[in-house]
């Protein structure tokens, strides 16, 4: 899962993508609300957190540019203004959610996973293909009485490869999903995690298996008897 985060006040940006990253989500971080339009222009988001009072451009007009798309990401204004106007313009908007300043960290969470959820259309966190269960709140793949535990970027391209099996991704595409454009990392990094999640699947005893196809990436499917 992506999310763009529009916010800025840096400190505040820096450790919402620590709580986001911590829970599993690939972070882009920007502080103003040009540089957003460019990100959401460049790549997909599951979520989609706007300031409104940013830089250049600001929330609100982020906001509307993205709804003329038609793109029907959910977005979540993260505000310090706490009217119940300023609350019912950004609804008004086309915002999704609207949460002001200051804020708990675990509603903004609960906040950004709901809306997660709601964008993919499962609202299940317990994905299944074949005999293996991806648990999404536990972070664990299971068969039967077996499960094991993945890390933050297995977890991420497991649950990927589980919401869309038989789909074959490429590298590139998985490089740009779960690390980023802008990551400083090798794209062999994403041979090395699929090699990490293969020797899990492996543990589980499962029946299905990342496959490689040549020259096109990798898909999930069932193991063939």
């Amino acid at each position: 899962m992506r999310v763009l985060i529009a916010e800025d006040e840096a400190e505040l940006s820096k450790g919402l993508k620590f709580l986001l990253e911590k829970n599993k989500f690939t972070v882009d971080a920007v502080h103003d609300g040009a540089k957003a339009l460019e990100c959401f222009q460049s790549r997909d988001y599951d979520v989609i957190v706007l300031d409104i009072m940013m830089p250049k451009v600001n929330g609100l007009e982020v906001m509307k540019t993205i709804r003329k798309t038609g793109a029907n990401v959910p977005i979540m204004m993260l505000t310090a203004k706490a009217e119940v106007e300023d609350r019912v313009a950004g609804l008004e908007a086309g915002a999704d959610d609207y949460l002001p300043k200051p804020f708990a960290t675990r509603e903004f969470i609960a906040r950004v996973k709901a809306l997660s959820r709601r964008n993919t259309g499962y609202a299940d966190l317990l994905l299944a293909f074949g005999n293996v269960k991806l648990d999404c709140n536990r972070y664990e793949l299971i068969c039967g009485s077996k499960s094991v535990r993945l890390n933050n970027k297995e977890f991420q391209l497991m649950e990927l490869f589980m919401r869309h099996p038989h789909f074959v991704f490429s590298t590139s595409h998985l490089m740009d999903k779960i690390w980023g454009q802008d990551s400083e990392a090798d794209v062999n990094v994403v041979w090395t995690y699929v090699g990490f999640i293969r020797k899990k699947l492996k543990q589980t005893g499962g029946g299905i298996e990342i496959r490689t196809a040549r020259g096109a990436g990798y898909s999930l499917e069932e193991t063939k008897c």
